[in-house]
Protein backbone atom coordinates (compact mmCIF):
# COMPACT_ATOMS: atom_id res chain seq x y z
CA UNK A 1 0.00 0.00 0.00
CA UNK A 2 0.87 3.75 -0.71
CA UNK A 3 0.30 7.05 0.02
CA UNK A 4 1.44 10.07 -1.69
CA UNK A 5 0.42 12.74 -3.82
CA UNK A 6 0.29 11.77 -7.29
CA UNK A 7 -0.85 14.29 -9.96
CA UNK A 8 2.40 14.22 -11.18
CA UNK A 9 2.15 10.66 -12.12
CA UNK A 10 -0.68 11.43 -14.43
CA UNK A 11 -3.17 9.51 -12.36
CA UNK A 12 -6.68 10.74 -12.61
CA UNK A 13 -8.17 12.30 -9.60
CA UNK A 14 -8.99 8.78 -9.20
CA UNK A 15 -27.42 1.84 11.47
CA UNK A 16 -27.48 -0.99 13.04
CA UNK A 17 -28.89 -4.04 11.55
CA UNK A 18 -28.68 -7.60 13.17
CA UNK A 19 -26.86 -10.62 10.82
CA UNK A 20 -29.63 -12.02 9.09
CA UNK A 21 -30.79 -15.87 8.36
CA UNK A 22 -28.51 -16.66 5.18
CA UNK A 23 -30.78 -17.20 1.92
CA UNK A 24 -30.37 -20.40 -0.24
CA UNK A 25 -32.09 -19.97 -3.08
CA UNK A 26 -33.24 -23.33 -4.92
CA UNK A 27 -32.47 -23.82 -8.31
CA UNK A 28 -35.18 -22.61 -10.80
CA UNK A 29 -36.67 -20.99 -8.36
CA UNK A 30 -36.29 -16.62 -7.84
CA UNK A 31 -33.89 -16.06 -4.60
CA UNK A 32 -35.94 -15.60 -1.43
CA UNK A 33 -35.33 -11.97 -0.02
CA UNK A 34 -33.20 -12.34 3.65
CA UNK A 35 -35.67 -12.93 6.90
CA UNK A 36 -36.78 -9.79 7.83
CA UNK A 37 -35.65 -7.42 5.47
CA UNK A 38 -38.18 -4.89 3.76
CA UNK A 39 -39.79 -6.28 0.13
CA UNK A 40 -37.55 -4.07 -2.66
CA UNK A 41 -39.33 -2.37 -4.95
CA UNK A 42 -37.14 -1.62 -8.51
CA UNK A 43 -39.20 1.21 -9.53
CA UNK A 44 -37.45 4.32 -10.81
CA UNK A 45 -37.84 6.55 -7.52
CA UNK A 46 -39.32 9.65 -8.13
CA UNK A 47 -35.98 11.49 -7.39
CA UNK A 48 -34.08 10.39 -10.69
CA UNK A 49 -37.09 10.86 -13.21
CA UNK A 50 -35.46 11.77 -16.22
CA UNK A 51 -32.13 9.47 -15.26
CA UNK A 52 -31.81 6.89 -18.09
CA UNK A 53 -28.14 6.00 -16.04
CA UNK A 54 -30.65 4.63 -12.98
CA UNK A 55 -33.51 3.30 -15.56
CA UNK A 56 -31.49 1.19 -17.34
CA UNK A 57 -30.05 -0.09 -13.69
CA UNK A 58 -33.03 -0.85 -12.44
CA UNK A 59 -34.58 -2.40 -15.43
CA UNK A 60 -31.99 -4.94 -15.85
CA UNK A 61 -31.15 -5.33 -12.13
CA UNK A 62 -34.95 -6.04 -11.85
CA UNK A 63 -34.63 -8.81 -14.85
CA UNK A 64 -31.83 -10.03 -12.65
CA UNK A 65 -33.48 -10.66 -9.56
CA UNK A 66 -36.07 -12.38 -11.85
CA UNK A 67 -35.17 -14.36 -13.96
CA UNK A 68 -30.87 -14.67 -13.78
CA UNK A 69 -30.85 -18.57 -12.93
CA UNK A 70 -28.97 -22.02 -14.62
CA UNK A 71 -30.71 -25.16 -14.49
CA UNK A 72 -29.59 -27.30 -11.19
CA UNK A 73 -27.98 -24.03 -9.49
CA UNK A 74 -28.34 -21.92 -7.32
CA UNK A 75 -29.82 -18.28 -7.81
CA UNK A 76 -28.05 -15.29 -6.64
CA UNK A 77 -29.19 -14.09 -3.22
CA UNK A 78 -27.19 -10.18 -3.83
CA UNK A 79 -26.90 -8.19 -7.13
CA UNK A 80 -25.28 -4.48 -7.55
CA UNK A 81 -24.70 -2.43 -10.27
CA UNK A 82 -22.31 0.31 -10.04
CA UNK A 83 -21.53 2.84 -12.79
CA UNK A 84 -18.76 5.56 -12.54
CA UNK A 85 -18.70 8.47 -14.68
CA UNK A 86 -15.42 10.84 -14.96
CA UNK A 87 -15.48 13.89 -16.64
CA UNK A 88 -11.85 15.11 -16.51
CA UNK A 89 -9.69 17.99 -17.24
CA UNK A 90 -6.14 18.20 -17.47
CA UNK A 91 -3.56 21.02 -18.40
CA UNK A 92 0.04 20.36 -17.64
CA UNK A 93 3.70 21.96 -18.61
CA UNK A 94 7.17 22.43 -18.35
CA UNK A 95 9.81 24.78 -19.17
CA UNK A 96 7.72 27.55 -19.59
CA UNK A 97 5.09 25.80 -22.12
CA UNK A 98 2.11 23.74 -22.27
CA UNK A 99 2.53 19.90 -22.79
CA UNK A 100 -0.67 18.62 -21.90
CA UNK A 101 -4.80 20.25 -22.65
CA UNK A 102 -7.07 17.79 -22.70
CA UNK A 103 -10.62 16.41 -21.93
CA UNK A 104 -11.81 13.04 -21.62
CA UNK A 105 -15.32 11.59 -20.58
CA UNK A 106 -15.76 8.04 -19.58
CA UNK A 107 -18.09 5.68 -18.02
CA UNK A 108 -17.26 2.39 -16.54
CA UNK A 109 -19.20 -0.34 -14.72
CA UNK A 110 -18.62 -2.54 -11.62
CA UNK A 111 -21.36 -6.19 -11.01
CA UNK A 112 -21.21 -7.83 -7.82
CA UNK A 113 -23.15 -10.83 -7.74
CA UNK A 114 -23.29 -13.03 -5.24
CA UNK A 115 -24.38 -16.78 -4.41
CA UNK A 116 -24.62 -18.56 -1.53
CA UNK A 117 -25.67 -16.52 1.60
CA UNK A 118 -24.91 -13.33 4.10
CA UNK A 119 -23.26 -16.30 6.32
CA UNK A 120 -21.33 -17.33 3.59
CA UNK A 121 -21.04 -17.03 0.01
CA UNK A 122 -18.60 -16.94 -3.50
CA UNK A 123 -16.52 -14.36 -1.88
CA UNK A 124 -14.62 -16.50 0.10
CA UNK A 125 -12.62 -17.42 -2.83
CA UNK A 126 -9.82 -15.67 -3.22
CA UNK A 127 -10.15 -16.34 -6.86
CA UNK A 128 -13.65 -15.07 -7.50
CA UNK A 129 -12.72 -11.96 -9.82
CA UNK A 130 -10.21 -14.08 -12.38
CA UNK A 131 -11.68 -15.05 -15.33
CA UNK A 132 -10.23 -18.31 -16.66
CA UNK A 133 -8.69 -18.59 -20.21
CA UNK A 134 -11.19 -19.30 -23.18
CA UNK A 135 -13.73 -17.39 -21.65
CA UNK A 136 -15.30 -14.45 -23.29
CA UNK A 137 -14.71 -11.33 -20.95
CA UNK A 138 -16.95 -8.50 -21.49
CA UNK A 139 -15.85 -4.67 -21.60
CA UNK A 140 -16.44 -2.80 -18.40
CA UNK A 141 -16.74 -0.04 -20.31
CA UNK A 142 -20.33 1.75 -20.47
CA UNK A 143 -21.33 3.53 -23.25
CA UNK A 144 -21.02 7.53 -22.69
CA UNK A 145 -24.66 8.77 -24.28
CA UNK A 146 -27.60 7.74 -22.00
CA UNK A 147 -28.85 4.88 -24.23
CA UNK A 148 -30.86 2.84 -22.10
CA UNK A 149 -30.88 0.02 -24.17
CA UNK A 150 -26.92 0.26 -24.65
CA UNK A 151 -26.31 0.24 -20.39
CA UNK A 152 -28.58 -2.65 -19.88
CA UNK A 153 -26.50 -4.65 -23.17
CA UNK A 154 -23.47 -3.92 -21.62
CA UNK A 155 -24.86 -4.52 -17.45
CA UNK A 156 -26.48 -8.04 -19.25
CA UNK A 157 -23.33 -9.25 -20.29
CA UNK A 158 -21.20 -8.20 -17.13
CA UNK A 159 -23.67 -9.72 -14.90
CA UNK A 160 -23.93 -13.00 -17.34
CA UNK A 161 -20.22 -13.37 -16.55
CA UNK A 162 -20.02 -12.73 -12.88
CA UNK A 163 -23.52 -14.77 -12.07
CA UNK A 164 -21.15 -18.52 -14.10
CA UNK A 165 -17.98 -16.91 -12.23
CA UNK A 166 -19.96 -16.66 -8.62
CA UNK A 167 -21.58 -20.32 -9.18
CA UNK A 168 -17.62 -21.89 -9.88
CA UNK A 169 -16.49 -19.86 -7.06
CA UNK A 170 -19.46 -20.70 -4.77
CA UNK A 171 -19.21 -24.55 -5.60
CA UNK A 172 -15.19 -24.74 -5.41
CA UNK A 173 -15.35 -23.08 -1.83
CA UNK A 174 -17.90 -24.84 -0.26
CA UNK A 175 -16.42 -28.01 -1.37
CA UNK A 176 -13.07 -26.03 0.87
CA UNK A 177 -15.25 -26.44 4.12
CA UNK A 178 -14.95 -30.46 4.59
CA UNK A 179 -11.39 -29.67 5.24
CA UNK A 180 -11.69 -26.69 7.75
CA UNK A 181 -12.90 -26.97 11.29
CA UNK A 182 -16.38 -26.09 11.93
CA UNK A 183 -15.30 -22.61 14.06
CA UNK A 184 -13.00 -21.40 10.87
CA UNK A 185 -15.04 -18.84 9.77
CA UNK A 186 -16.39 -16.96 12.77
CA UNK A 187 -17.61 -14.29 10.61
CA UNK A 188 -19.86 -13.60 7.70
CA UNK A 189 -19.50 -13.37 4.13
CA UNK A 190 -21.26 -10.25 3.47
CA UNK A 191 -23.18 -8.25 5.99
CA UNK A 192 -26.89 -6.83 4.85
CA UNK A 193 -27.18 -3.23 4.75
CA UNK A 194 -30.24 -1.00 5.04
CA UNK A 195 -32.29 0.56 2.07
CA UNK A 196 -30.85 4.04 0.78
CA UNK A 197 -31.87 6.48 -1.66
CA UNK A 198 -29.52 9.63 -2.69
CA UNK A 199 -29.59 12.18 -5.25
CA UNK A 200 -27.00 14.33 -5.67
CA UNK A 201 -27.60 17.24 -8.27
CA UNK A 202 -25.17 17.46 -11.57
CA UNK A 203 -22.38 19.46 -11.60
CA UNK A 204 -20.97 20.84 -14.59
CA UNK A 205 -17.01 20.71 -14.56
CA UNK A 206 -16.19 24.83 -14.61
CA UNK A 207 -12.64 25.71 -14.75
CA UNK A 208 -11.03 29.50 -16.15
CA UNK A 209 -8.83 27.52 -18.35
CA UNK A 210 -7.38 30.77 -19.65
CA UNK A 211 -6.00 31.67 -15.97
CA UNK A 212 -4.10 27.64 -15.63
CA UNK A 213 -2.27 27.79 -19.28
CA UNK A 214 -0.87 30.91 -18.32
CA UNK A 215 -0.42 29.49 -14.46
CA UNK A 216 1.16 26.01 -15.81
CA UNK A 217 3.52 28.44 -17.80
CA UNK A 218 4.46 30.90 -15.37
CA UNK A 219 5.07 28.55 -12.54
CA UNK A 220 6.84 26.15 -15.46
CA UNK A 221 9.40 28.69 -16.21
CA UNK A 222 9.74 29.43 -12.70
CA UNK A 223 11.05 25.76 -12.27
CA UNK A 224 13.39 25.99 -15.18
CA UNK A 225 14.72 29.59 -14.58
CA UNK A 226 17.78 26.97 -12.25
CA UNK A 227 19.62 25.42 -15.03
CA UNK A 228 20.37 22.31 -12.30
CA UNK A 229 16.67 21.52 -12.24
CA UNK A 230 16.91 18.94 -15.35
CA UNK A 231 13.15 18.22 -15.03
CA UNK A 232 10.04 19.37 -13.55
CA UNK A 233 6.03 19.44 -14.34
CA UNK A 234 3.49 21.76 -13.54
CA UNK A 235 -0.16 20.07 -14.02
CA UNK A 236 -3.85 21.59 -12.79
CA UNK A 237 -6.72 19.22 -12.55
CA UNK A 238 -10.22 19.24 -12.36
CA UNK A 239 -12.53 16.34 -12.66
CA UNK A 240 -15.96 15.51 -11.61
CA UNK A 241 -16.94 11.50 -10.94
CA UNK A 242 -20.93 11.22 -10.55
CA UNK A 243 -21.63 7.12 -8.94
CA UNK A 244 -24.51 5.78 -9.70
CA UNK A 245 -24.98 2.59 -7.23
CA UNK A 246 -28.00 -0.07 -7.10
CA UNK A 247 -28.70 -3.14 -5.27
CA UNK A 248 -31.18 -5.67 -4.70
CA UNK A 249 -31.42 -4.66 -0.94
CA UNK A 250 -32.92 -1.36 -2.12
CA UNK A 251 -30.02 0.56 -2.20
CA UNK A 252 -29.98 3.66 -5.29
CA UNK A 253 -27.44 6.21 -5.26
CA UNK A 254 -26.49 9.05 -7.61
CA UNK A 255 -23.77 11.02 -5.78
CA UNK A 256 -21.50 13.69 -7.51
CA UNK A 257 -18.21 14.11 -6.26
CA UNK A 258 -15.74 17.22 -7.48
CA UNK A 259 -12.07 17.48 -7.34
CA UNK A 260 -9.60 20.13 -8.48
CA UNK A 261 -5.82 20.21 -7.46
CA UNK A 262 -2.74 21.61 -8.53
CA UNK A 263 0.52 19.79 -8.87
CA UNK A 264 4.12 20.87 -9.40
CA UNK A 265 7.21 19.36 -8.83
CA UNK A 266 10.93 19.19 -9.89
CA UNK A 267 14.15 16.88 -9.94
CA UNK A 268 17.49 17.53 -9.47
CA UNK A 269 21.25 16.25 -8.89
CA UNK A 270 23.15 16.31 -6.00
CA UNK A 271 27.34 16.47 -6.68
CA UNK A 272 27.52 12.92 -5.76
CA UNK A 273 24.65 11.57 -8.21
CA UNK A 274 21.61 11.62 -5.83
CA UNK A 275 18.40 11.96 -7.60
CA UNK A 276 16.96 15.14 -5.39
CA UNK A 277 12.93 15.83 -5.90
CA UNK A 278 10.61 17.88 -4.03
CA UNK A 279 6.47 18.84 -4.77
CA UNK A 280 3.76 20.74 -3.82
CA UNK A 281 0.17 19.45 -4.09
CA UNK A 282 -3.53 21.60 -3.36
CA UNK A 283 -6.57 20.30 -3.44
CA UNK A 284 -10.34 21.32 -3.11
CA UNK A 285 -14.17 20.29 -3.88
CA UNK A 286 -14.23 23.59 -5.73
CA UNK A 287 -11.60 25.78 -8.01
CA UNK A 288 -12.13 29.10 -5.40
CA UNK A 289 -10.35 26.44 -2.92
CA UNK A 290 -6.88 26.40 -4.67
CA UNK A 291 -4.38 29.21 -3.78
CA UNK A 292 -4.49 32.33 -5.03
CA UNK A 293 -1.95 33.24 -7.84
CA UNK A 294 0.70 34.77 -5.27
CA UNK A 295 0.56 32.20 -2.83
CA UNK A 296 1.30 29.80 -6.36
CA UNK A 297 4.36 31.40 -7.40
CA UNK A 298 5.71 31.77 -3.97
CA UNK A 299 5.52 28.40 -3.46
CA UNK A 300 7.02 27.44 -6.79
CA UNK A 301 10.26 29.22 -5.83
CA UNK A 302 10.18 27.40 -2.39
CA UNK A 303 10.45 24.67 -4.73
CA UNK A 304 13.58 25.93 -6.55
CA UNK A 305 15.37 27.44 -3.39
CA UNK A 306 14.93 23.70 -1.17
CA UNK A 307 16.43 21.94 -3.92
CA UNK A 308 19.08 23.73 -3.51
CA UNK A 309 19.83 23.77 -0.62
CA UNK A 310 19.42 19.53 -0.85
CA UNK A 311 21.82 19.87 -3.49
CA UNK A 312 24.54 21.53 -0.88
CA UNK A 313 23.62 19.50 2.09
CA UNK A 314 25.40 16.72 3.53
CA UNK A 315 24.10 13.06 3.55
CA UNK A 316 23.39 12.06 6.80
CA UNK A 317 24.47 8.12 7.79
CA UNK A 318 22.29 5.87 9.12
CA UNK A 319 20.69 7.00 12.56
CA UNK A 320 18.55 5.77 15.43
CA UNK A 321 17.70 8.16 18.12
CA UNK A 322 15.23 10.96 18.82
CA UNK A 323 12.77 12.43 15.98
CA UNK A 324 10.92 14.89 16.02
CA UNK A 325 8.08 14.14 13.35
CA UNK A 326 5.93 17.22 12.59
CA UNK A 327 2.54 17.13 12.02
CA UNK A 328 2.14 16.12 8.14
CA UNK A 329 4.85 13.38 8.49
CA UNK A 330 2.86 12.37 11.60
CA UNK A 331 -0.31 11.72 9.50
CA UNK A 332 2.16 9.96 6.87
CA UNK A 333 3.39 7.44 9.44
CA UNK A 334 0.56 6.42 11.22
CA UNK A 335 -1.38 6.25 7.89
CA UNK A 336 1.29 3.41 6.84
CA UNK A 337 1.61 2.06 10.37
CA UNK A 338 -1.44 1.68 12.08
CA UNK A 339 -4.09 2.77 9.16
CA UNK A 340 -3.82 0.00 6.86
CA UNK A 341 -3.29 -2.49 9.77
CA UNK A 342 -6.78 -1.81 10.93
CA UNK A 343 -8.57 -2.14 7.62
CA UNK A 344 -10.78 -4.93 8.31
CA UNK A 345 -10.17 -7.37 5.32
CA UNK A 346 -6.56 -7.67 6.66
CA UNK A 347 -8.10 -9.03 9.69
CA UNK A 348 -8.93 -12.17 8.34
CA UNK A 349 -6.44 -13.68 5.70
CA UNK A 350 -3.95 -16.46 6.36
CA UNK A 351 -2.12 -14.21 3.97
CA UNK A 352 -1.84 -11.03 6.09
CA UNK A 353 0.47 -10.85 8.72
CA UNK A 354 -2.86 -10.00 11.15
CA UNK A 355 -0.63 -7.55 13.33
CA UNK A 356 -3.49 -6.08 15.85
CA UNK A 357 -6.06 -8.72 14.95
CA UNK A 358 -5.79 -10.00 18.88
CA UNK A 359 -5.33 -6.86 20.03
CA UNK A 360 -8.93 -5.58 20.57
CA UNK A 361 -9.59 -4.14 23.93
CA UNK A 362 -5.85 -3.57 24.36
CA UNK A 363 -3.51 -0.47 24.58
CA UNK A 364 -1.56 -0.36 20.94
CA UNK A 365 -0.73 3.59 21.74
CA UNK A 366 0.25 5.91 24.59
CA UNK A 367 -2.81 6.61 26.31
CA UNK A 368 -2.82 10.34 25.78
CA UNK A 369 -3.34 9.51 21.66
CA UNK A 370 -6.70 8.22 20.10
CA UNK A 371 -7.26 7.21 16.77
CA UNK A 372 -9.91 8.37 14.64
CA UNK A 373 -11.91 8.12 10.91
CA UNK A 374 -14.32 10.07 9.57
CA UNK A 375 -15.16 10.02 6.45
CA UNK A 376 -18.32 12.70 7.04
CA UNK A 377 -15.83 15.49 8.22
CA UNK A 378 -15.58 18.09 5.21
CA UNK A 379 -12.68 20.08 6.84
CA UNK A 380 -9.88 20.33 9.22
CA UNK A 381 -9.64 24.33 9.91
CA UNK A 382 -9.75 25.97 6.54
CA UNK A 383 -8.08 23.24 4.68
CA UNK A 384 -10.69 20.55 2.84
CA UNK A 385 -10.41 17.15 3.43
CA UNK A 386 -9.99 14.63 0.25
CA UNK A 387 -10.95 11.56 2.11
CA UNK A 388 -14.88 12.82 2.84
CA UNK A 389 -17.86 10.74 1.18
CA UNK A 390 -20.98 10.51 1.88
CA UNK A 391 -21.35 6.76 0.84
CA UNK A 392 -18.86 4.04 0.48
CA UNK A 393 -18.68 2.06 -2.53
CA UNK A 394 -21.16 -0.94 -1.04
CA UNK A 395 -23.96 1.73 -0.66
CA UNK A 396 -23.63 2.14 3.29
CA UNK A 397 -23.71 5.52 4.94
CA UNK A 398 -20.06 6.56 5.70
CA UNK A 399 -19.30 6.24 9.76
CA UNK A 400 -16.77 7.80 12.03
CA UNK A 401 -15.23 5.09 13.46
CA UNK A 402 -12.83 5.30 17.22
CA UNK A 403 -10.36 2.72 16.01
CA UNK A 404 -8.26 3.29 19.21
CA UNK A 405 -9.50 5.07 22.11
CA UNK A 406 -6.97 6.82 24.64
CA UNK A 407 -4.27 4.22 23.76
CA UNK A 408 -6.76 1.22 23.37
CA UNK A 409 -7.87 -0.56 20.19
CA UNK A 410 -11.47 -0.33 19.84
CA UNK A 411 -12.53 -1.45 16.10
CA UNK A 412 -11.34 -2.09 12.58
CA UNK A 413 -12.32 -0.19 9.69
CA UNK A 414 -15.03 -2.37 7.92
CA UNK A 415 -16.83 -2.83 4.69
CA UNK A 416 -19.15 -5.39 4.27
CA UNK A 417 -17.13 -7.97 4.71
CA UNK A 418 -16.38 -7.58 7.97
CA UNK A 419 -13.76 -8.64 10.48
CA UNK A 420 -14.35 -11.13 13.50
CA UNK A 421 -16.22 -10.02 16.37
CA UNK A 422 -18.36 -7.58 14.02
CA UNK A 423 -21.58 -8.49 12.18
CA UNK A 424 -21.75 -5.00 9.67
CA UNK A 425 -20.31 -2.50 8.01
CA UNK A 426 -19.07 0.97 9.19
CA UNK A 427 -19.15 2.44 5.51
CA UNK A 428 -15.55 2.22 4.58
CA UNK A 429 -15.80 -0.36 1.50
CA UNK A 430 -14.03 1.48 -0.96
CA UNK A 431 -12.53 1.22 -4.95
CA UNK A 432 -11.30 2.89 -7.87
CA UNK A 433 -12.98 3.08 -10.99
CA UNK A 434 -14.58 -0.40 -11.73
CA UNK A 435 -12.63 -2.85 -9.07
CA UNK A 436 -13.99 -4.76 -5.96
CA UNK A 437 -14.11 -2.86 -2.63
CA UNK A 438 -12.40 -3.24 0.35
CA UNK A 439 -12.00 -1.54 3.68
CA UNK A 440 -9.96 1.68 2.98
CA UNK A 441 -9.14 4.82 5.03
CA UNK A 442 -10.80 7.97 4.55
CA UNK A 443 -10.25 11.03 6.50
CA UNK A 444 -7.03 9.20 9.10
CA UNK A 445 -7.07 11.61 12.45
CA UNK A 446 -4.34 11.63 15.81
CA UNK A 447 -6.02 12.72 18.18
CA UNK A 448 -3.62 14.07 21.52
CA UNK A 449 -5.24 14.26 23.87
CA UNK A 450 -2.23 15.89 26.25
CA UNK A 451 -0.23 18.00 24.07
CA UNK A 452 2.52 20.96 24.31
CA UNK A 453 3.47 23.64 22.32
CA UNK A 454 6.63 23.58 19.51
CA UNK A 455 9.19 25.31 21.94
CA UNK A 456 8.52 22.65 24.34
CA UNK A 457 8.35 19.90 21.94
CA UNK A 458 11.86 20.95 20.72
CA UNK A 459 12.72 21.26 24.42
CA UNK A 460 11.89 17.68 25.19
CA UNK A 461 13.80 16.53 22.09
CA UNK A 462 16.73 18.07 23.12
CA UNK A 463 16.27 16.76 26.56
CA UNK A 464 15.75 13.34 25.15
CA UNK A 465 18.90 13.38 22.98
CA UNK A 466 21.14 14.22 25.95
CA UNK A 467 19.86 11.92 28.29
CA UNK A 468 20.92 9.30 25.84
CA UNK A 469 23.81 10.44 25.18
CA UNK A 470 23.43 11.21 21.27
CA UNK A 471 25.35 14.18 19.29
CA UNK A 472 22.07 15.52 17.31
CA UNK A 473 18.29 14.28 16.98
CA UNK A 474 16.46 15.47 14.30
CA UNK A 475 13.14 16.99 12.93
CA UNK A 476 11.56 15.24 9.72
CA UNK A 477 9.37 18.13 8.17
CA UNK A 478 7.70 16.36 5.09
CA UNK A 479 7.28 13.01 3.92
CA UNK A 480 6.70 13.37 0.14
CA UNK A 481 4.91 9.19 0.85
CA UNK A 482 5.01 6.07 1.89
CA UNK A 483 4.50 2.32 1.65
CA UNK A 484 4.24 -0.72 4.55
CA UNK A 485 3.60 -4.29 3.50
CA UNK A 486 1.03 -6.30 6.01
CA UNK A 487 1.52 -9.24 4.10
CA UNK A 488 2.02 -12.75 6.05
CA UNK A 489 5.22 -14.11 3.62
CA UNK A 490 7.19 -10.64 4.37
CA UNK A 491 8.51 -8.51 7.04
CA UNK A 492 5.80 -6.08 9.01
CA UNK A 493 7.78 -2.90 8.35
CA UNK A 494 6.98 0.73 6.67
CA UNK A 495 9.26 2.76 5.15
CA UNK A 496 8.91 6.59 4.34
CA UNK A 497 10.35 8.90 1.99
CA UNK A 498 11.76 11.88 4.21
CA UNK A 499 12.34 14.76 2.13
CA UNK A 500 13.22 17.97 4.47
CA UNK A 501 15.47 16.15 7.56
CA UNK A 502 17.29 18.71 9.85
CA UNK A 503 19.81 17.86 12.31
CA UNK A 504 19.46 19.31 15.81
CA UNK A 505 22.75 20.06 17.59
CA UNK A 506 22.61 18.41 21.24
CA UNK A 507 24.28 21.46 22.36
CA UNK A 508 23.43 24.18 20.44
CA UNK A 509 20.30 23.09 19.19
CA UNK A 510 21.46 24.72 15.68
CA UNK A 511 19.34 22.91 12.31
CA UNK A 512 21.22 21.77 9.89
CA UNK A 513 19.50 20.36 6.46
CA UNK A 514 20.59 16.65 5.72
CA UNK A 515 19.50 14.50 3.04
CA UNK A 516 19.72 10.73 1.42
CA UNK A 517 17.62 9.06 4.03
CA UNK A 518 14.09 6.69 4.53
CA UNK A 519 12.07 6.08 7.63
CA UNK A 520 12.37 2.74 8.37
CA UNK A 521 10.77 0.22 11.31
CA UNK A 522 8.17 -2.16 12.24
CA UNK A 523 5.24 -0.88 13.86
CA UNK A 524 4.66 -2.29 17.06
CA UNK A 525 7.91 -1.57 18.24
CA UNK A 526 7.76 2.19 16.51
CA UNK A 527 4.61 3.32 18.29
CA UNK A 528 5.63 2.31 21.36
CA UNK A 529 8.59 5.28 21.57
CA UNK A 530 5.59 8.27 21.08
CA UNK A 531 6.16 10.21 24.22
CA UNK A 532 4.77 13.56 23.03
CA UNK A 533 2.30 15.53 21.15
CA UNK A 534 2.25 19.31 19.99
CA UNK A 535 -0.54 21.40 20.08
CA UNK A 536 -1.00 22.52 16.29
CA UNK A 537 -2.31 19.67 14.01
CA UNK A 538 -1.77 19.51 10.26
CA UNK A 539 -2.80 18.31 7.14
CA UNK A 540 -1.84 15.77 4.56
CA UNK A 541 -3.91 15.03 1.64
CA UNK A 542 -2.99 12.66 -1.07
CA UNK A 543 -4.18 9.49 -3.02
CA UNK A 544 -3.51 6.15 -1.59
CA UNK A 545 -3.22 2.77 -3.27
CA UNK A 546 -4.02 -0.51 -1.95
CA UNK A 547 -6.07 -3.64 -3.31
CA UNK A 548 -9.41 -1.41 -4.97
CA UNK A 549 -7.17 1.20 -6.41
CA UNK A 550 -6.34 4.61 -5.82
CA UNK A 551 -8.28 6.26 -3.44
CA UNK A 552 -8.77 10.00 -2.01
CA UNK A 553 -7.53 10.20 1.56
CA UNK A 554 -6.42 12.54 4.08
CA UNK A 555 -4.91 12.66 7.70
CA UNK A 556 -5.41 15.38 10.31
CA UNK A 557 -2.36 14.93 12.86
CA UNK A 558 -0.12 16.88 15.10
CA UNK A 559 3.72 16.73 15.79
CA UNK A 560 5.02 13.95 17.72
CA UNK A 561 8.09 13.38 19.34
CA UNK A 562 9.54 9.89 19.38
CA UNK A 563 12.15 8.41 22.04
CA UNK A 564 13.76 6.54 19.08
CA UNK A 565 13.36 6.29 15.15
CA UNK A 566 14.77 4.66 12.75
CA UNK A 567 16.47 6.54 9.20
CA UNK A 568 18.43 4.13 6.62
CA UNK A 569 20.38 5.21 3.56
CA UNK A 570 17.94 6.25 0.91
CA UNK A 571 17.51 3.52 -1.83
CA UNK A 572 17.51 6.54 -4.52
CA UNK A 573 19.74 6.05 -7.41
CA UNK A 574 23.33 8.05 -7.70
CA UNK A 575 24.02 8.27 -11.58
CA UNK A 576 25.57 10.41 -13.51
CA UNK A 577 23.34 13.64 -15.06
CA UNK A 578 23.03 14.39 -18.52
CA UNK A 579 25.97 14.46 -21.27
CA UNK A 580 25.27 17.75 -22.73
CA UNK A 581 23.89 20.94 -20.25
CA UNK A 582 20.13 22.08 -20.79
CA UNK A 583 19.47 23.33 -24.48
CA UNK A 584 19.44 27.60 -24.67
CA UNK A 585 16.53 29.46 -24.27
CA UNK A 586 16.91 31.57 -27.14
CA UNK A 587 15.69 30.43 -30.37
CA UNK A 588 16.82 31.55 -34.21
CA UNK A 589 19.93 31.93 -36.25
CA UNK A 590 23.14 32.28 -33.66
CA UNK A 591 21.71 29.96 -31.03
CA UNK A 592 23.87 27.86 -29.32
Amino acid sequence: MTIRHLLGRHLPLTLALLLGTACQAHAGTPAKPTKGAPKVTFQLPAAFAGDSVMTAMLAELERSHRDLRLPDYDTPYYVAYTVKETDHRSIAGKQGAVFVDEDERTRTAFVDVRVGGYAFDNSEDVELDWVEEGVYEPSSVMPIDDSVPAIRHALWLITDLRYRQALSSYLKVKGQRVYKVDDAQKRPSFSPAPPAVRVDAPIALGRDDARWQRLVAELGAILASDPEIFDSEVNVVAEVETRWLANTEGVRLRTVQPMYAIHASAYTRAADGMLLDTSFDFYGPTEADLPDDATLVARTRQIVSDLAALRAAPVLDPYTGPAILESAATGVFFHEVLGHRLEGHRQQSDTDGQTFAKHLGHPVLPDFLSLVDDPTRTTAGPVRLNGHYAYDDEGVAAQQVVLVDHGVLKAFLSGRRPPEGFDRSNGHGRAQGNRRPVSRMGNLVVEAHTTVTDDTLRAHLLEEVRKQGKPFGLVIRDISGGSTNTSSYGYQAFKGEARMVYKVDAATGAETLVRGVEIVGTPLVTISKIIAAGTHTGVFNGYCGAESGMVPVSTVAPATLFSEIELQRSAKPRTQGPALPPPPATTGPGAP
